[in-house]
């Protein structure tokens, strides 16, 4: 029986979300080979109640030197969370904090990574606060001088202030920018009857910043409350994700310049059975303009892994993956130059570990033969490592990966460094 909305919410950590087909095809899937040999190294263990914050949900974002950066949703001076910065020091890694959140206009409470702006700024989300209660944007400026510590912290600026009614509200995803310097996101609530969630956009305008409401969602059929990033394709146009919605159990969009507006296509809305259930995770796409993401719930297993393929006009949905020995697939999937997928489960793995229900793994899927090979790269213990990564993960120019353990039953979260 699919699980309800309330049961979508992640029973580790319930604390931000519960959370048109033509075909439905399942891949050849060959069997998952033995690990290969990978190294873990964690990089920072949070101390929850310092400044470097704890509980970080989101991601780690990396700068064209390598220094990573990402935010706490709880945690820092105040409590209320905290934006780092990790850079390499000597044979490791030094943690400074730029920002401590604190209730007031600027917002609090990140659930979303960092995006880095080509001025060099530091731009996110704060899914609470603000002047109405209901999350903002900001943008992180560094410190016109040179700093001699790592206690340096950083300006913030308020770029919106959500009132949670039509502009929309409750902003969990991170921010992506276009050619021109303007920015787009979406919130979970706001918009119709301020409960369904938007897609906006936010143009540069004089001193300030003009927000625009690109799209409102209506439950049916289009989905509602979006708890995911966005992405362009090479034409401009917007794909996401939305938790619920559409049947119930959540979509796949498309959002296309039109004129002076945006036009929606829905590509797929899920049934909760064996195509899975809400979809926290953004997609990515490839250059055949085929769309990959996970849903958290249902399939065979615990979520699935799926594939759109743009077929005359309309979409092919593919589960590509499900998993048996893991489940829970919050984050957003990592896609490399040669199309091997990665991403990481928030439950699952070693057998028994943390109470039972796994301590969570990461995991990549490489194409072959027409089909998918699951390799699980590492399956955390719930010891020193950590357990329940919730964020995506990224790769680097020599193949290793970098992400977050989410803290909350494992401690207050670290960052970690996958080598293979």
């Amino acid at each position: 029986m699919p699980r309800s909305r309330e049961q979508g919410c992640r029973t580790r950590v319930c604390c931000t979300a519960m959370a048109l087909a033509v075909a439905t095809l399942l891949l050849p899937l060959s069997a998952a080979p033995a690990a290969p040999a990978q190294t873990l190294t964690v990089l920072h263990t949070f101390s929850g109640g310092g400044q470097d914050g704890g509980d970080p949900l989101a991601g780690v974002t990396m700068d064209a030197a390598g220094n990573l950066y990402g935010t706490t949703y709880g945690g820092g001076a105040n409590g209320e969370g905290a934006v780092y910065k990790l850079a390499h020091k000597g044979s490791g890694w030094e943690l400074s904090p730029l920002y401590n959140f604190a209730h007031g206009n600027g917002g609090y409470a990140p659930v979303a990574g960092i995006t880095i702006g080509s001025d060099g700024n530091l731009y996110g989300t704060a899914s609470k606060g603000g002047q109405f209660g209901a999350g903002t944007v900001y943008k992180l400026s560094p410190s016109p001088t040179v700093c001699k510590t790592v206690l340096c912290p950083w300006t913030e600026t308020p770029l919106y202030q959500f009132t949670g009614g039509s502009d929309g509200g409750e902003p969990d995803a991170g921010l992506i920018f276009d050619s021109a310097g303007n920015l787009y996101g979406t919130t979970k609530s706001g918009g119709l009857a301020g409960v369904n969630g938007v897609v906006f956009e936010l143009m540069p305008s004089g001193s300030g910043w003009t927000e625009s409401v690109l799209h409102t969602f209506s439950i049916r059929p289009d989905g509602a409350n979006p708890y995911s990033a966005l992405t362009f394709d090479g034409n401009g146009n917007l794909y996401g994700t939305t938790l619920g919605g559409g049947t119930g159990f959540g979509t796949v969009y498309e959002l296309m310049p039109s004129g002076s507006g945006w036009t929606e296509q829905v590509l797929y809305v899920f049934q909760g059975t064996n195509d899975g259930a809400y979809p926290y995770a953004g997609v990515v796409l490839d250059r055949d303009g085929n769309v990959y993401g996970a849903a958290e719930y249902e399939g065979a297993g615990g979520g699935t892994i799926f594939e759109l393929t743009p077929s005359n006009g309309n979409w092919l949905f593919s589960v590509i993956y499900n998993p048996m020995e893991a489940s829970l697939p919050f984050g957003t999937l990592a896609r490399s130059s040669s199309g091997t997928l990665y991403g990481t489960f928030n439950m699952g793995g070693i057998p028994f570990s943390c109470g039972g229900e796994g301590c969570g793994a990461v995991f990549q899927l490489t194409p072959s033969n027409g089909g998918w090979v699951y390799t699980a790269l590492y399956e955390f213990t719930g010891g020193a490592d950590g357990g329940g990564p919730m964020g995506g993960l990224i790769l680097d120019s020599s193949g290793n990966l970098y992400g977050t353990t989410a803290g909350l039953a494992f401690g207050p979260g670290s960052v970690f460094e996958l080598a293979p």
